[in-house]
């Protein structure tokens, strides 16, 4: 996958707009009632990295951040001020914060998610972009340790034990993670608003399937 392993930087990002979409299928039946379908099993998130009246170097540094990625050419990882723990955003990391599977004694490997609950309903968030060294993680809530018990691909999101945990175990675990994205346009407009400052009305982002 065309992607670089660089976050775009949290000091433009911060007060940036964005969130989940999803996809619908609407029918509205003769009766009056409807059937919806969604073709989407994950929502995509959509942020505006656009900037209001900054400094002419944070100017620069956008576009040398959008240049070196060659517009819509190479992901990168972004930072969801709104989102970005196992928990919730008052909160610290723990390594008990979300269930990501449970152990049979064979497998190694666990992916790490994150569970969106209302209710009786709940969604299964993928995280595939944890950031390194936030991770932590428990086995029947019991902390192990990074290194000699488990290590963590921050590029992929998968947990590798060193011993497959035993049936029936809990494996848990806590994080920080970014969004894989990359921008959703090829150009971008800058204006020199005064002599020592500017700004960037409109630079699209879009999550990446990963």
């Amino acid at each position: 996958m065309q992607f670089h392993e660089v976050r775009f930087p949290t000091a433009l990002s911060f007060g940036s707009i964005g969130g989940p979409e999803r996809r619908t299928d609407v029918v509205t039946l003769a009766s009056g009632f409807e059937e919806r379908n969604t073709p989407w099993a994950h929502s995509r998130r959509r942020y505006d990295a656009g900037i209001g009246l900054r400094s002419m170097d944070d100017i620069d540094t956008l576009i040398a951040f959008f240049e070196a990625r060659r517009g819509q050419m190479y992901g990168f990882r972004w930072k969801d001020w709104a989102d970005f723990k196992s928990c919730k955003p008052s909160a610290q990391v723990s390594a008990t914060d979300q269930a990501i599977g449970t152990g049979d004694g064979v497998a190694t490997e666990f992916v790490l998610r994150k569970a969106y609950v209302s209710g009786d309903a709940v969604y299964h968030r993928p995280v595939a972009k944890p950031v390194a060294g936030s991770v932590v993680v428990a086995l029947d809530g019991l902390e192990q340790a990074e290194g000699s018990d488990f290590s963590v691909d921050p590029a992929t999101g998968v947990v590798s034990f060193v011993v497959a945990p035993s049936a029936g175990v809990s494996v848990t675990a806590g994080f920080e993670f970014d969004v894989p994205v990359r921008f959703d346009t090829d150009r971008i407009q800058t204006s020199a608003a005064t002599f020592q400052a500017g700004e960037v009305p409109d630079v699209p982002v879009v999550e990446l399937r990963v």
